[in-house]
């Protein structure tokens, strides 16, 4: 089930403790859109189906990215897009925005899309997995 972009952004909102929609909107622009260059293929597609389409259409038009990213250099990344942020506000932002998508895309599609990331990436969508 697809996700109504006011409810997606109200879930991105509360997890982020933002004062605004605006601020949990850009937040969600810069982690999709680098989340986006990991994931390839069928995995990336149905994630996306399950996104608002302005969302959608970011994950699926992705940043371009030379090689995955560890989850470390993924909040460093956000860091870098989100004016003003460091590194800590941007581990804040990828997991309100990361554990909103875990959310929309349910065990089985999540569990997909950990194996296309490096290890570590189940921390930022809030989902720590046996180890």
């Amino acid at each position: 089930m697809t996700l109504r972009r006011e409810a997606f952004l109200d879930h991105v909102k509360e997890r982020g403790k933002y004062g605004t929609v605006e601020e949990a909107e850009r937040a969600a622009r810069v982690v999709l859109a680098l989340l986006g260059a990991h994931l390839v293929g069928e995995v990336r597609s149905r994630l996306a189906a399950r996104l608002p389409e302005g969302f959608a259409l970011i994950l699926l038009n992705p940043l371009q990215s030379a090689e995955p990213l560890s989850p470390e250099r993924f909040v460093r990344a956000t860091a870098a897009w989100i004016e003003g942020a460091t590194e800590q506000t941007a581990t804040w932002d990828v997991s309100a925005v990361l554990s909103t998508v875990a959310d929309a895309a349910g065990d089985d599609l999540l569990n997909e899309i950990l194996l296309q990331l490096p290890g570590g990436y189940d921390l930022l969508f809030g989902r720590p997995q046996p180890t």
